[in-house]
């Protein structure tokens, strides 16, 4: 009995600590999906190494490939990898049930903000710091992905095309683009041997049924909370590239189409988003909670949770059917040898959201400045990524 024991501890700790991992991820990720990405790089590669930097390429790719939010995908892929279905779950919970529950909380909270002015201001060092964390995770994942001058161009590839046109569509086709041209320049016989890949098909079915029983529901019954609910799941399953891709879909439906909030009611909430930690999809229960007021408290609170379980759900669902799938496809030589092109394209991407993110922050001394201090830090290892986070966020309020 004490062997037995002793045998499920290191499974119990392991969980744990790699569920406290999520949550150092969870508290330290902003930014967006790019940014995140720094973070997972940090933490679960360099740091813990649950995997390598080529793993987490691998998951990023496919991640981009599918709807949904991108680095929540990730991450909960990364959970499936280090312990399975269940432990996906709890990974998705630690990651962005702390998010979801303050922007619930802030959908009250509107009018107590308004009337106190407090200014955004003391946040304008988070973008530069962002800048910091892609900078770091395109350094480690390039010197993986580029091995030869085909690897070079197509990172190239990836980072124009995706600086130029910023349209949701154009990040999965410039992955399959890079996979193809891979495939292309092989010089490799027999790509395409046979493997048995049993896809778990529940899941799939799962995802047809929430979306096709949300649009009759929603036609049939003439209820807030059950529209919205069919609003974020449609929002979850047609949005690539993550919540800064989601967000104008839902400006242009809650705001212009519905008028559940005003512009400057959405956009608070936005600003707040992305003053705080985790996904930017957790803007669902804000937006949500606001298209839900009217009636009582309960009413209200039922509607961020209907927006935050409908926008990630769908991405969920297809994580659980994609990534065994995934991981059965990557032993055919050809989705090997393709995803050398794809992962040199994701390596472009990663790199030119840096620029992308820079400019947005804005090309002035003091963002550059921090910039830099957050590359060097990260890059020397002594200090967390939270208190970086944090140490931003103080100088934010004192410079």
């Amino acid at each position: 009995m004490k062997r037995e024991e002793n045998l499920e501890n290191p499974n119990k700790v392991r969980w744990k600590t790699f569920l406290k991992d999520v949550l150092v991820c969870s508290l330290g990720a902003y930014g967006g999906p790019e940014a995140h990405y720094g973070v997972f790089t940090d933490q679960m590669v360099i740091k813990k190494d649950y995997l390598n930097e080529e793993d987490l390429v691998e998951l990023i790719a496919l991640c981009s490939i599918l709807p949904g939010p991108t680095s929540t995908q990730t991450i909960v892929a990364i959970g499936y990898k280090t312990g399975g279905p269940l432990l996906a779950f709890l990974t998705m919970l630690v990651w962005a049930l702390p998010v979801l529950t303050v922007m619930t909380l802030l959908s009250f909270l509107y009018q107590f903000f308004d009337d106190m002015n407090i200014s955004y201001a003391g946040l304008r060092y988070i973008g530069p710091m962002a800048v910091g964390f892609i900078i770091v995770a395109a350094f480690h994942i390039g010197r993986k992905v580029i091995t030869d001058k085909i690897t070079v161009l197509l990172l190239l590839l990836g980072g124009i095309t995706t600086y130029f046109i910023r349209e949701p569509w154009i990040f999965p086709m410039v992955l399959i683009v890079g996979g193809v041209v891979s495939i292309i320049t092989s010089k490799e016989k027999n790509l395409w041997n046979r493997v048995k890949l049993n896809p778990p098909w529940p899941y799939l079915i799962a995802f047809g049924l929430f979306t096709v029983g949300g649009i009759v529901l929603a036609l049939l019954w003439d209820n807030r909370i059950a529209h919205l609910f069919e609003s974020f799941y449609r929002y979850g399953y047609l949005v690539f590239g993550g919540g800064q891709v989601v967000v104008p879909v839902m400006h242009s439906e809650l705001v212009e189409v519905n008028r559940f909030m005003t512009n400057q009611e959405f956009l608070t909430g936005y600003g707040l988003v992305q003053g705080l930690p985790g996904p930017m999809f957790s803007f669902s229960a804000y937006a949500g909670g606001m298209a839900a007021r009217g009636g009582t408290p309960l009413t209200q609170v039922l509607g961020a949770i209907a927006g935050g379980i409908g926008i990630f759900l769908p991405g969920l669902l297809l994580i659980y059917f994609i990534y065994p799938i995934w991981e059965n496809l990557k032993k055919i030589k050809g989705i090997k040898v393709s995803l050398k092109g794809i992962n040199a394209v994701a390596g472009g991407l990663i790199t030119v959201a840096a620029v992308i993110v820079m400019q947005k922050s804005g090309f002035v001394i003091d963002n550059i400045i921090v910039t830099v201090l957050t590359v060097g830090l990260l890059l020397t290892k002594k200090i967390p990524a939270p208190l970086i986070v944090l140490i931003v966020l103080i100088a934010g309020f004192v410079v």
